[in-house]
């Protein structure tokens, strides 16, 4: 476990909160739209991509610190891949551009407040759309990328097979606790 992957560890990390924090924050102003709009309802996959995001920003913050038992937590992190490219697989069937039928009758409704007298769809959630599958899938790379470098690390360590440069650490360690005190070199 070198200062390298924990660097990269950290990178990854923080890389998996953002890209969340951003996909929560806009799912939560499309469900406040939907609390707006009179007997809106809300469609599962949306429901689900929200789910997911809350937990990958929980878990990226618990396993940000790079100690040993964030490297041990790797199938975690290929749980949460997959749950991640499952969440972004489900709403880019739904629609990955703003022409479809669902994004303008659904999608629409909501961020276009087609409820409200005068208001008109034109592209007023599409940016937003986009971003939510942009982040989604850049989340969920971070996460298969932390998932491969947690199995590279701990199989590095179980093997017994740590950088060199930790190993060559230990080793000096060891030979200056086994020395024994040389008298030329203590001064009374």
């Amino acid at each position: 476990m070198g200062t390298a992957s924990k660097v990269f560890s950290v990178i990854l990390r923080f890389g998996e909160l953002c890209s969340f924090v951003i996909v929560t924050a806009l799912l939560g102003r499309f469900f406040y739209f939907e609390d707006l709009a009179p007997n809106g309802s809300i469609n599962g996959r949306l429901i689900y991509t929200q789910v997911i995001s809350c937990l990958s920003i929980l878990f990226s913050i618990v396993l940000i610190v790079p100690l040993k038992y964030s490297f041990y937590a790797w199938p975690l992190d290929a749980l949460l891949f997959i749950c991640t490219i499952v969440a972004f697989g489900l709403l880019a069937n739904l629609s990955t551009s703003c022409t479809s039928t669902w994004y303008v009758t659904y999608w629409g409704w909501y961020w276009g407040r087609l409820w409200v007298p005068g208001s008109r769809v034109n592209d007023v959630g599409c940016g937003s759309w986009r971003a939510i599958l942009a982040f989604l899938f850049i989340g969920s790379m971070a996460w298969m990328l932390s998932a491969f470098l947690g199995a590279f690390v701990f199989l590095e360590i179980r093997e017994g097979r740590e950088t060199h440069r930790a190993t060559e650490i230990k080793e000096k360690i060891k030979r200056k606790d086994h020395r024994s005190p040389d008298p030329e070199n203590q001064q009374q």
